[in-house]
């Protein structure tokens, strides 16, 4: 295999040409009024998108250095797309210009860790002074303007998110599908929102910082951590082979053997299955597990019950109509069970009435929290599958940029504050830094 080692001024060279390529390409999407970029790929639909994330994520370069300048940025826009969800594009081009500048600097000869080190210090007076500027949401109208703003300007996406945060609360969970006609749709479900993700990056094959969804599955519910592979896991992948069933099962804790013999099944599409941790610790795992057998109608399988997993039959797994889960938290969207669903929060209520103890009324409060919650699922309508793609990529990013903004408050102006910034940046940056980290903070005219 031939490398090509580049140094100086020629490997600096390649690096700028690489991330001026993937800059230009997802700079046209910036802002409300940003242009699409059609996606082409051989013998597959085109996909036209208006989200920098994603465009950056398909830019690869034949020149291998060239490319390492292009992933340079790449991963800042996937950073913000994992932090914020939105602002990808602003990120990009914020990137661009700072390591384009910068290298420009280290080129004349000035010192980089210095350099370094004055960005930083911007970068945080200038989160500050955005953190004292940003105002709180508080009404629903606030809400359907951003969304607007961030779908490119459309009302219709807007007034759907603004409802559906509405309906299903400020810290409430938003769900998208396919949906089966052209006109898109809101539904109020049950649903449960819990902060384990899945045991294995394995499960998530293409990519294991997309999240991993499973439609219509069915549900194993242990208390118990899984160790032996002949006892508990070969009657678990028996069962569902036999049935032809997606699984998920979500237990204690799944040793690495048992756990090696699940991942090798699916990676050889023997199975189709999917192992997450049980959310809490100690006895609270085995109360979040009875509320997702109550949510999900399934049965708890526990030491207690005496049931044995070669004794599991199919009508004893719980039933979701969605699961979405990433590396570090899991949405269940179950199908319609409302009374029992009510029965238990009651029996929560009861619980928080009669304790004593303030932390367990803490912990029965989340729990009620997480139960009684629903989930606003929308049903995205579109004429063609090219388009539901597209509309989709929007509302995830009205749903993210809505979600950002309820959660620290929202500036006039979007990213013209950073300009308005720069004029108090500047005078502090003269006060506070020496010359060499001013140029860090400040930039060339």
């Amino acid at each position: 295999m031939n490398q090509s080692i580049l140094y100086d001024d020629a490997a600096k060279k390649a690096l700028i040409k690489g991330i001026n390529i993937l800059a230009e390409a997802v700079a046209v999407t910036m802002g409300p009024k940003g242009r699409n970029v059609v996606l082409g790929k051989r013998k597959q639909i085109p996909q036209i998108i208006n989200d920098g994330v994603t465009i950056a994520k398909e830019i690869s370069l034949a020149n291998c250095v060239e490319d390492a300048g292009a992933s340079l940025v790449k991963e800042a826009a996937s950073k913000t797309n994992e932090t914020a969800g939105d602002g990808t594009t602003t990120a990009t081009v914020l990137a661009h210009n700072i390591i384009k500048q910068g290298l420009q600097y280290t080129a004349s000869g000035i010192n980089s860790m210095k350099l370094k080190k004055g960005i930083l210090k911007a970068v945080q007076y200038s989160n500050d002074l955005i953190r004292e500027y940003a105002r709180p949401i508080q009404q629903v109208d606030h809400i359907k303007q951003i969304a607007t703003i961030s779908a490119n300007n459309d009302n219709s996406i807007g007034s759907v998110i603004a409802e559906a945060f509405y309906r299903a609360g400020r810290e409430g969970i938003i769900s998208l599908e396919e949906g089966k006609s052209t006109q898109t749709e809101l539904e109020i479900t049950e649903g449960m929102q819990f902060e384990k993700g899945f045991l294995s990056p394995y499960f998530a094959q293409n990519d294991p910082s997309n999240p991993i969804v499973k439609n219509n599955p069915y549900l194993l519910l242990t208390d118990q951590t899984l160790t032996s592979v002949q006892k508990e896991i070969i009657p678990i992948l028996e069962l569902v082979v036999k049935n032809n069933i997606p699984l998920v099962i979500i237990a204690r804790e799944i040793e690495q053997k048992a756990l090696a013999t699940l991942v090798m099944n699916y990676l050889k599409n023997k199975a189709d299955i999917l192992a997450i941790k049980a959310p809490g610790f100690g006895e609270d795992v085995t109360h979040f597990l009875e509320d997702i057998a109550i949510l999900t109608q399934g049965k708890l399988i526990t030491k207690e019950s005496g049931i044995k997993f070669n004794q599991i039959q199919l009508n004893m797994l719980g039933q979701a109509r969605q699961i979405i889960t990433d590396k570090e938290n899991t949405t269940l969207i179950s199908n319609k069970n409302e009374t029992m669903v009510q029965a238990r929060c009651r029996s929560i209520r009861k619980q928080i009435e009669i304790s004593d103890s303030l932390y367990e009324k803490e912990k029965l409060e989340n729990r009620l929290a997480k139960l009684s919650g629903g989930v606003a699922v929308i049903k995205i309508g579109a004429n063609t599958e090219v388009e539901m793609r597209e509309k989709k990529l929007r509302f995830e990013d009205a749903i993210n940029a809505t979600r950002a903004a309820i959660s620290e408050g929202i500036i006039l102006g979007g990213g013209s504050t950073l300009a308005h910034i720069s004029i108090p940046l500047t005078e502090w940056a003269k006060k506070n830094l020496i010359q060499e980290e001013q140029l860090g903070a400040l930039k060339e005219k």
